[in-house]
């Protein structure tokens, strides 16, 4: 380039896609830009942002650099298309009105919501200011933002704000540059903003404003059960010391055991009862703002809040409400989900004094609406580093990166997931967009947020399946379950679609798999071990003990299981250990399970799960097993847990999914063995293999006999599988030479005690291991995998 040329004028356009919207970015670009010389404009489109600079090339070359280096913390910049235009000799560099197209798929990622920044914390605690006390303080480093938008680009004309109109000093901060609420969508104030209101259960409104703040915070120092209408949708909160009033939540929320939440005034408070890394003070404090499962200190005083559970699940305040709440209150409270117990979490005011009818005592309620639920998010550390176990506030929707070589395909592809824990998925100009978490599919007003959630996702980015007046999605991905909720949705898409999408069948396991690798953005060829509950096999039993060989090219082949024995009662089973623990004993022992006539099979009838059915029930019980009759096989690792819990007599029937499992795991409570018990790999020709449990359990009953510790036996029991899981590892890596990596996924790897030592022992076999971080190894985690199945089939 000759000297003239660097001198001379010249114009770049830049077209940005990926999370830069609702971020600060056009401010940012802005300054950038007018700090340099540089002249031209910016503005929002359906797929980031368009930028065009005018100027010399040094000046653009320096923009270049600059851009990815001191972009907007939130901002995140997957792909820059450049091209050179012709000179137009603009004066000026100006944020130009967002372009709209009606046609064509949008991608541009938008936000999570944000957790309150420090420069908005200081404002509403500053007297000073004219923001103090107002609890829907934000600007474009904080904020609602997914819980909001109903349409892109993101403009406040696309928002639940577009009812509020800024006042003068709302609408001046927002047109400033040098001002941090510059182009801050939800911008707002005490005079032009939401407000909150206090009702009683009649609707009737007890106090307004900041008076019902105060008032609320009266209720919950009394005991009472207080309805808040958050970022996301309604919590239910109480005094987290008071036990009477937890006890009545539990009871009027028909939620007898499965932990609770609790959010505490400030991370100092956390400290007091819970052991925190600096891994954990991290995300408790980050924008992200997760509930996260940390160990207590002194579990008397939450003995009601975490029953039998050595860890508490820690949140701190992440919106100014919940600051001016906390503050108000300076003390812990419980924060759960505010629904009826199977329901997805109320959004509207006039429908929680319906749901929530009988649970709560007051509302605390606001009039900016929520377009959307979103959960809090909840996060586990393991080895070190956060692992998603619920995905949604703070993390959804943002894109899941793939890696350029598996978004190679210009299809859309619509996952919809699975039937527990069920999120949706969508792929859409070579990017995948997952939903926040929705819930489990068993009752009709879930199955409602299970639609609406499609449509919404979809209609966001201009794909819904189910207008024909827009394009439609060339693929629907679904689990092979056909009783599934989320597999018969898909099928009601191809018969009333036009033009009808192609389905793809996906195996529950598989999809684990698959979600673990866009994970970790590893491809095949690799192991996958997937350890969960319930799936649906290609053999017709109930799969869940796996371990799925991955080739380089499309598919999977069945390498090894867990041994199937039968679930008296199929479905009731999963709810009732005690009927795993039944059908594993009648599998290891066959009739003498139920002859009490000899020394040992009486010995048998005192064990706990035997012992919690009367004689009439195990005379049923042992006609169903002998005859077959409703007791489906099983290789479920997740039942295998369920009936060792049952056996150790810690939970015969569940009250939430995954109860005994856990309750196995926290019986370990810190004892440390690396004993095993004995166990066996069977392997035939042309078969998988099989970890064979009959002389792990024969081993168990042994030591319940002795009356050995259920800590002691719990661990053992873990040990036993991690020894079978490298075993098995080991001699699939001599069937199959080019094994270097394995991955750990499905419900049963939540367990930090199982992952953490599966990952040790696999490293010191040389294997590279992967395991979950962006998204859940349970179900939440399956619609990313049936995306990724669609691609490998179009790409092999």
């Amino acid at each position: 380039m000759t000297i003239a040329d660097r001198t001379s004028p010249q114009r770049l356009q830049l077209q940005i896609s990926g999370a830069v919207q609702g971020v600060g970015f056009r401010p940012f670009v802005y300054h950038l830009a007018r700090n340099l010389g540089l002249t031209g404009w910016i503005r929002n489109t359906d797929r980031g942002v368009s930028i065009e600079l005018e100027g010399t090339a040094t000046q653009l070359q320096e923009f270049q650099t600059r851009l990815p280096i001191e972009k907007p913390t939130h901002a995140q910049l997957d792909r820059i298309e450049v091209a050179w235009v012709a000179v137009l000799g603009e004066r000026d560099f100006t944020i130009l009105d967002s372009e709209r197209s009606s046609s064509q798929p949008k991608s541009v990622a938008i936000l999570p919501d944000l957790a309150t920044c420090t420069a908005c914390f200081a404002d509403i605690f500053n007297p000073a200011n004219r923001h103090y006390r107002y609890p829907f303080t934000n600007c474009t480093h904080c904020g609602p933002r997914f819980s909001i938008v109903k349409s892109l680009p993101y403009d406040r004309a696309n928002t639940t704000l577009q009812g509020f109109t800024m006042c003068p000093a709302c609408q001046s901060e927002y047109d400033n540059p040098a001002d941090r609420r510059f182009h801050a969508q939800p911008n707002a104030c005490p005079i032009c903003g939401p407000h909150l209101e206090l009702w009683n259960r009649s609707g009737e409104v007890i106090a307004d404003r900041d008076n019902a703040l105060l008032q609320a915070a009266e209720a919950v120092r009394a005991g009472q059960i207080l309805a808040l209408k958050g970022l996301g949708g309604f919590q239910l909160i109480v005094d987290a010391r008071n036990n009477d009033a937890v006890n009545m939540l539990r009871d009027r929320k028909h939620r007898p055991d499965k932990p609770l939440a609790v959010m505490f005034p400030s991370i100092d408070r956390v400290h007091e009862y819970c052991q925190v890394n600096p891994v954990a003070a991290q995300l408790l404090q980050s924008t992200n703002a997760p509930i996260v499962l940390l160990p207590i200190r002194d579990r008397q005083p939450f003995a009601q809040i975490a029953p039998h559970n050595p860890n508490l699940g820690v949140m701190l305040p992440y919106t100014p409400l919940h600051h001016l709440l906390l503050a108000e209150l300076n003390f812990p409270v419980v924060a759960t989900s505010g629904n009826r117990s199977g329901e997805p979490i109320c959004i509207d005011e006039t429908q929680a004094l319906t749901k929530l009818a009988g649970i709560a005592d007051v509302f605390l309620v606001h009039n900016r609406p929520i377009a959307r639920p979103v959960d809090d998010s909840i996060v586990q550390i393991i080895n070190g580093q956060p692992s998603l176990l619920r995905r949604a506030r703070g993390y959804a929707p943002m894109p899941i990166s793939l890696g350029d070589d598996e978004t190679t395909s210009a299809e859309t592809i619509l996952a919809v997931g699975g039937h527990l824990k069920n999120t949706v998925a969508l792929y859409v100009n070579r990017q995948l967009f997952i939903s926040q978490y929705i819930g489990d599919l068993d009752c009709v007003p879930t199955c409602d947020r299970f639609r609406s959630t499609i449509r919404e996702l979809c209609s966001l980015y201009n794909v819904t399946p189910t207008f024909a007046e827009r394009p439609s999605c060339g693929i629907v991905a679904h689990d092979a379950h056909p009783d599934y909720y989320s597999t018969q949705f898909a099928q009601t898409l191809a018969t009333t679609d036009a033009p009808q999408p192609r389905l793809i069948s996906v195996q529950h396991h598989y999809a684990h798999v698959l979600s673990c690798l866009a994970d970790n953005q590893w491809r095949s060829p690799v192991l996958g071990i997937a350890w969960d509950g319930t799936g649906y096999g290609l053999d017709g039993t109930i799969w869940g003990g796996e371990f799925l060989w991955l080739p380089a090219e499309s598919g999977f082949i069945r390498a090894a299981h867990l041994r199937t024995f039968p679930l008296p009662g199929g479905e009731q089973a999963i709810k009732e250990p005690r009927r795993c623990a039944v059908g594993l004993i009648y599998e290891c022992l066959g009739e003498a399970a139920f002859d009490s006539a000899r020394r040992t099979l009486r010995e048998q009838l005192d064990l706990a799960p035997v012992r919690s059915f009367l004689p009439a029930e195990r005379s049923i019980l042992k006609t169903m097993l002998q005859r077959g009759l409703n007791t489906p096989r099983t290789s479920s690792m997740g039942r295998l847990f369920d009936a060792i819990a049952s056996l150790l007599g810690l939970c015969q029937k569940s009250s939430f999914e995954g109860q005994a499992a856990m309750q196995l795991e926290h019986v370990i409570d810190g004892h440390i063995t690396d004993a095993t018990y004995p166990y066996q790999i069977e392997q035939q020709p042309d078969l998988p293999l099989q970890f064979d449990y009959v002389p792990t359990i024969a081993a168990i009953l042994e030591d319940l006999h002795d009356r050995v510790s259920p800590a002691i036996i719990s661990a053992t029991f873990h040990n036993t599988l991690v020894a079978g899981l490298v075993d098995i590892t080991c001699r699939l890596r001599n069937q199959y030479p080019e094994m270097v990596k394995v991955v750990l996924t499905g419900g049963c790897f939540q367990n930090r005690y199982l992952l953490e030592r599966s990952i040790d022992r696999l490293q010191r076999h040389d294997f590279l291991v992967g395991y979950h971080h962006q998204l859940p190894s349970n179900d939440g985690g399956i619609s990313a995998g049936q995306v990724m199945a669609a691609l490998r089939l179009l790409k092999y």
